[in-house]
């Protein structure tokens, strides 16, 4: 699917082309907007975890050259659209966690300002990304992940999206392709 966002465009750089199915998650906790820690290598369900650069904060101007980092925007829109399709998802026997290297704090202040139900978790040292060689860019001095999701079960990862090109209707489209098709 293309783009049709203003912004700059993902490009598929192969940069998770090492994340195949089988791969074990990494052995990591990482904090999350409500209280303790989640590892996610060890959470023993089905689950979607969806990889950010970052939420914006109003009144705070994004990054320098923001607008033209391909991938870059989208977030905020991502994210809601999860929390929109969270119940569906549930339903569907999938948790779904954000993850990016924002803040706790950060991830906190967003989950109650867009009134996000599911966990987001904050990778601000790299760890998990380092682990899994998670693909990223950097600008005005700091690094960020690149948008991609993991669905995983048992801690293994058995299918990765990326990139995502069109974050607002990336959890929409990521519903249907879940939904089992009915038998004729």
């Amino acid at each position: 699917m293309q783009a049709t966002s203003p912004w700059a465009a993902p490009v598929d750089d192969n940069g998770a082309r090492h994340l195949i199915a089988g791969t074990r998650l990494p052995d990591i906790s990482l904090p999350a907007t409500r209280g303790a820690d989640v590892n996610l290598t060890r959470y023993q369900e089905r689950a979607i975890v969806f990889v950010y650069p970052m939420t914006g904060t109003p009144g705070v101007a994004n990054p320098p050259g923001w607008d033209i980092i391909p991938g870059a925007h989208g977030s905020t829109p991502e994210a809601e659209g999860f929390r929109d399709a969270y119940a569906e998802l549930e339903l569907m026997g999938y948790e779904v966690f954000g993850l990016s290297a924002q803040s706790s704090e950060d991830q906190h202040a967003f989950a109650v300002r867009t009134g996000i139900p599911y966990l987001l978790l904050s990778d601000e040292a790299f760890a998990f990304a380092d682990a899994l060689d998670l693909p990223r860019f950097s600008t005005g001095g700091a690094t960020y992940l690149k948008r991609l999701t993991m669905i995983v079960r048992n801690g293994i990862i058995y299918r990765v999206i990326y990139p995502v090109y069109e974050p607002a209707e990336h959890a929409r489209e990521l519903v249907k392709s879940l939904t089992p098709t009915p038998a004729l």
